[in-house]
């Protein structure tokens, strides 16, 4: 059973802030240079480190805002009403969290998310099934991780990013194949951690 950000069990997970700087991942990682948790930067190097000659990991974001959180979370609810009419809102906030997680538990507002993708030596994004951020509408659920009816390609590249990230200690969302995040709330109720270690950062948290 998929575990949803908007579950309440996500949000009694405790937090026990570490208190590490966010940081910005160097260019082997694209050109978005996203923030991130020290830790899950360190992380990403060994995932990197971990792919066949050729490929890479582009992350094209990492920390968040929360108004950017918010922005996000009223465009795609306004969506959802639309092809659900009538909708509670109880379950309206259990279909959006489908694509975009409550500010309070937010991974990518705890710096401790990225959204990325596999390019190769060229830079030309490997066939993933779907976009990036294509939302189960868009996408008839082709963004699931697990989702059937991707091309072999697309599934043998979501399976080698879950190879190398999941050694490295990240935990995917598995309505979307490219958020992987470590050290938030999702991410400890999933791998049974005591406690989360990030809880939403602002960006003057920044090394320097």
């Amino acid at each position: 059973m998929i575990i949803l950000l908007s579950d309440p069990r996500v949000g009694a997970v405790p937090l026990h802030e570490s208190g590490e700087a966010l940081v910005h991942l160097d260019r082997s990682f694209g050109p978005a240079r996203a923030l991130v948790r020290e830790g899950l930067a360190h992380r990403l190097a060994q995932a990197q480190g971990a792919l066949p000659a050729g490929l890479a990991i582009r992350v094209v974001e990492g920390h968040r805002a929360v108004a950017d959180q918010q922005s996000i979370i009223d465009a795609y609810s306004a969506e959802v009403c639309a092809a659900h009419p009538g909708i509670s809102p109880a379950d309206l906030d259990v279909l959006t969290s489908r694509f975009v997680s409550p500010v309070a538990v937010a991974p990518h507002v705890a710096g401790a998310a990225v959204d990325l993708t596999l390019v190769d030596v060229t830079g030309e994004e490997l066939d993933m099934g779907t976009p990036i951020d294509a939302t189960p509408e868009q996408s008839d659920g082709a963004c699931y991780f697990a989702a059937a009816g991707i091309s072999a390609d697309a599934r043998a590249h979501r399976d080698l990013l879950a190879e190398v990230l999941g050694g490295a200690g990240l935990v995917n969302y598995p309505t979307e194949w490219w958020h992987w995040s470590f050290g938030d709330r999702y991410w400890a109720l999933v791998t049974g951690a005591d406690a989360a270690l990030h809880g939403p950062v602002d960006t003057a948290a920044v090394a320097a």
